[in-house]
Order: structure tokens, then sequence, then C-alpha cells
């Protein structure tokens, strides 16, 4: 019998006070990266269809899938595989918006860099949450 391996996933949300277009008009643009993500992107540029981030340890070339009507953005390792990477979910709430931030980890990641990692994670929601506000 095949087993079926899962990657390891952590997920965190936030209640923002800001419809789901205003929480997308921040999360789906990749040049705003460095904005609400600054210990990930430090800065980033177009490389062709996908996106080359200076990570400040080195450069990370990701696809940005983005699905506005879906409310969807998922940054990925370009090549197909979609088993590592980030996902955000902007779902309406009320008048505003819950955002979903999911991590897809390797196997093998200890649980202090996994909980370092989700810490970083809640911050970002933060900063989305303030941008998202601000317009």
């Amino acid at each position: 019998m095949q087993t079926i391996q899962t990657s390891r996933a952590e997920t965190r949300t936030l209640a923002i006070p800001a419809p789901p277009a205003a929480v997308l008009r921040v999360v789906a643009d990749p040049l705003r990266l460095p904005e609400w993500a600054p210990k990930f992107a430090q800065a980033v540029t177009p490389d062709g269809d996908l996106w080359r981030i200076d990570t400040g340890a080195g450069d990370l070339v990701v696809e940005v899938r983005t699905h506005p009507e879906a409310g969807t953005v998922d940054l990925l390792r370009p090549g197909g595989d979609t088993t590592i990477g980030a996902r955000l979910r902007a779902i309406a709430s009320g008048d505003g918006t819950e955002l979903l931030f999911t991590i897809l980890f390797p196997s093998g990641v200890d649980e202090p860099a996994v909980a370092a990692q989700m810490a970083v994670v809640e911050e970002e929601l933060e900063t989305v949450s303030r941008l998202a506000q601000a317009g």
C-alpha cells in the first residue's frame, strides 16, 4: 500500500479591518514585499515571468501566482514544485478580511526554526494590516 506524505504546514491568520481588495493590493504586488516582509525581501526585481528576491543572504527566484477573484497569492519555487512555499488567502469577513498565511516547510526543518519563521509571519501580517488600512 502506498502512503501519502505531506509537508509540514503552519498557518497564521489575522482579521484586518479593510476589504479584501485593499489587502490584495498589498500582498499581490511582488514589488511591495520589502514593505511588508523586510526580513524576507530586501529588494525585488522582475526576472522574466518570475521574481528575483534579494533576501540579504542571497537571491531567491520565485513564481508569484495571483488570483484576485479568489483572493489568493502563492509564492512558489519555479519549476512546478508546489510542496514548498507560502500561500496567502484574503477571505471576506463582514466588512473586513481574514488573511491566512500558510507556509509549507521542507522535511527536516526543526521546531525552533519553524517557530522563528512563524513569529516573523505574525509581524508581517500586522504590517499588511497597517498598509491595507492606510490605502
